[in-house]
């Protein structure tokens, strides 16, 4: 494992490798247990989308794990100002001992890693979010105990959330359901993945995808940079929401995540949400956990 640029490029192993470790690493930290794995390591971190959990996680991480994080806004870099992508990853391989990057296009973080000679972290791009899907299934996990038998349900945008969900949790050997209405489906590469599995639905009722579901997952209807889209989105996405009617056909025990932020009443209803919400904050925090989990298996010696 060199890089961690999307969940389509992981192994199974190599998944449940990263889990076990930051489960390793959560239990440590909760225990005072030092683990400076990465003492003298530097992380880049380039921000051309702005974040709230990416940043403020990856910091704490590298910094709980003896390193240093350098935040670096696209406002100040030259790689906002038209300098190539593959110039500023072969300048920044000469300073850094790794790279993230939170953008828009995954060609961005493809090419840092084809041109850049460090290892290379996906925060997130419009096509996949690997660092929290990563973080779900470790808070499924967590909370389930393990992923046999298990059917998770995705209803919403068929965007980088529905991407590496998909992906991820058929991996891991879940069932997975996704419920997303026409014209907003998961990527082709995605869905030609997804075709080898048996345990794979894709459906435009969220009733039928969350039928029998131990896992219900959704994310905002306008994610960053679709701000022009919203009433358009609104109007699609009407009915594609987490609430009572969708839990009464899910299991009993069904547990809920959203990557947040979360917009209530849209896509999650305020109970449901607040019903839910020791999950949520438990998936959010475990954002923590588990890029640093990504950050030792990449870069420590």
């Amino acid at each position: 494992m060199k890089y961690l640029l999307k969940m389509l490029d992981l192994s199974t192993e190599e998944i449940i490798d990263i889990l076990n470790l930051a489960d390793q690493l959560k239990y440590e930290l909760k225990h005072n247990i030092p683990h400076n794995l990465l003492k003298g390591k530097t992380l880049g971190m380039i921000f051309q989308k702005a974040s709230t959990r990416t940043r403020v996680s990856f910091e704490t991480g590298m910094y709980q794990l003896g390193g240093y994080p350098l935040f670096l806004s696209s406002h100040d870099l030259q790689i906002g100002r038209g300098e190539p992508v593959q110039d500023t990853a072969r300048v920044l391989s000469r300073y850094l001992s790794g790279i993230m990057i939170r953008t828009f296009e995954q060609k961005e973080v493809e090419d840092l890693a084809e041109y850049g000679s460090i290892p290379i972290i996906n925060g997130l791009t419009d096509f996949s979010h690997p660092c929290q899907v990563l973080a779900d299934l470790m808070t499924i996990r967590e909370i389930k105990g393990s992923f046999d038998g298990l059917k998770m349900c995705f209803i919403g945008d068929g965007n980088n959330m529905a991407n590496s969900l998909i992906v991820g949790g058929l991996k891991v050997g879940m069932e997975v359901a996704a419920a997303c209405p026409d014209g907003y489906h998961p990527a082709k590469e995605v869905m030609d993945f997804a075709a080898d599995y048996d345990c794979f639905t894709l459906t435009d009722s969220p009733a039928e995808a969350a039928k029998n579901a131990d896992i219900l997952i959704t994310d905002v209807w306008a994610s960053m940079g679709q701000e022009s889209e919203a009433e358009k989105r609104r109007a699609a996405f009407k009915g594609y929401q987490i609430n009572d009617e969708i839990m009464a056909v899910a299991n009993p025990d069904a547990m809920v995540l959203h990557c947040l932020p979360a917009h209530r009443e849209e896509e999650i209803t305020t109970k449901v949400f607040e019903a839910h919400a020791n999950e949520i904050f438990e998936e959010a925090e475990n954002r923590l956990h588990a890029q640093k989990a990504v950050m030792v298996k990449l870069m420590a010696d």
